[in-house]
């Protein structure tokens, strides 16, 4: 996608994008420039691609599934990134395995919740295909229909308590966004500064899925950045334009932000009186279609969860493999420098 037309300025969008992490007089060498720019090239576009086309596209399972495809390919980038970077496990500093092993058990969490309410309102479908199956005609059939769809409601609006817990985790990973004062390690700068983007983008993304998920916007806060970064151009015109659709359909009344959902419950109010009485013979045509309706809907919204969920679940694997990943290399260089300590020194690891 290319930039549009403007005045000449310098080659990086904000000036000097080390300003706030290297102190003055430090130097990159012209591979780990390059090696660094490459990533925040790539993960600028990856950003561009979360902006829905338009506000009908925005909150929709597609684009739920496409964020977390999304996902999935920047922590897969970043593991290139540390592998092309040539700094082993051996030559991390305390503090860095610290935040990735804290920041890794705290995204498997939400992972976990996200997932649970993704189940959740797939559980709805047995409820809503239930209701359609009574609705064959008779006065004792549609009563059962009616408490089919009683029960779809107050499924889909009951609470996630894994859920309400992600808003904490999720604070608690904006407070720990600062990239942590690196000294002699230019390497050591440059990862952290690649892993601040992926821990941004990472964070943003899973606030738009909780707040969805949640039904309320109570929790939907602007994640503030640096302004020095090559990304933050793209992420900050995604942000905004995500974060002002969810407000505005939760200001106009809508009882969820996510559209295939509330597409099924306006379908479920449209069939609920026509049925609460039975149905007299000449409404009979209008039932069909009506049902017809809901059925294709309906069906729409499952096929689209579980989509998400494989997705989700695929995001949940890439996570785990990386923080195992990370602990086989302490265990390993641990037996390397001093086996009379490793069992120690992996099990303190372990437990974080």
């Amino acid at each position: 996608m290319s930039r549009p037309q403007e005045p000449h300025r310098p080659f990086l969008p904000f000036g000097n994008p080390f300003k706030f992490i290297l102190p003055k007089g430090s130097y990159l060498s012209p591979k780990l420039l390059a090696l660094l720019n490459a990533f925040e090239e790539s993960l600028t576009e990856r950003v561009k691609s979360l902006k829905p086309g338009g506000k009908e596209d925005t909150v929709t399972l597609a684009w739920m599934t496409q964020a977390i495809s999304t996902l999935c390919a920047i922590h897969t980038d970043v593991k290139t990134f540390i592998t092309d970077l040539e700094l082993p496990v051996s030559d991390w500093d305390e503090k860095w395995i610290d935040v990735y092993l804290d920041n890794s058990v705290k995204l498997l969490d939400i992972c976990i919740a996200l997932s649970s309410d993704i189940s959740r309102l797939n559980q709805g479908h047995l409820y809503l295909q239930c209701g359609l199956h009574n609705l064959d005609g008779t006065s004792n059939q549609f009563m059962k229909a009616r408490s089919s769809f009683d029960g779809w409601k107050q499924h889909i609006n009951s609470k996630n308590q894994r859920l309400e817990n992600c808003f904490a985790i999720l604070d608690s990973l904006t407070e720990s966004l600062n990239l942590p004062k690196i000294k002699n390690s230019a390497k050591g700068k440059v990862l952290m500064r690649a892993m601040y983007g992926v821990r941004v983008v990472t964070v943003f993304i899973l606030s738009m899925f909780a707040v969805t998920f949640s039904g309320s916007t109570k929790e939907l806060k602007d994640l503030q950045i640096h302004e020095t970064c090559w990304w933050t151009e793209a992420f900050v015109d995604v942000r905004d334009f995500i974060s002002q659709e969810i407000r505005s359909i939760y200001s106009s009344g809508r009882i969820t932000s996510l559209k295939e959902l509330e597409v099924v419950d306006t379908s479920v109010k449209k069939l609920y009186p026509l049925i609460q009485d039975g149905v007299d013979p000449n409404e009979a045509e209008q039932l069909q279609l009506l049902t017809s309706n809901l059925t294709e809907k309906a069906e729409k919204l499952s096929e689209g969860l579980d989509l998400l969920a494989k997705e989700a679940d695929r995001f949940f694997h890439i996570l785990l493999t990386g923080r195992d990943s990370l602990l086989c290399n302490l265990r390993i260089d641990s037996t390397v420098s001093n086996p009379a300590e490793v069992n120690n020194n992996v099990e303190s690891k372990e437990v974080r």
